[in-house]
């Protein structure tokens, strides 16, 4: 059995901060922290996974760059899946 530990991580907002974070939690019917938690591990995955960055060996550079300058291929069912219209604008 794993005990799950915590810590507390404290922030400082403004009233008015304050006042509209606490209106979204209660919209969401969750507590002050549940929901600040929430949004804030949200926004940090948001944050790592857009900062991703690719490293090429040197060795592969230059077979890279080849890939990266021939024309684009055409796939068919990328474009049978272009013309579809996206069913939440059906």
């Amino acid at each position: 059995m794993s005990e799950t530990s915590t810590s507390i991580l404290s922030i400082r907002v403004s009233p008015d901060e304050r006042a509209i974070l606490e209106a979204a939690a209660e919209q969401s019917r969750t507590t002050l922290s549940d929901f600040m938690r929430r949004k804030a591990l949200e926004a940090a995955e948001i944050d790592v996974l857009g900062r991703t960055v690719v490293t090429i060996p040197a060795e592969s550079w230059e077979r890279f760059e080849a890939w990266i300058g021939e024309p684009a291929k055409e796939i068919p069912g990328l474009q049978d899946l272009n013309r579809t219209k996206p069913s939440w604008s059906k």
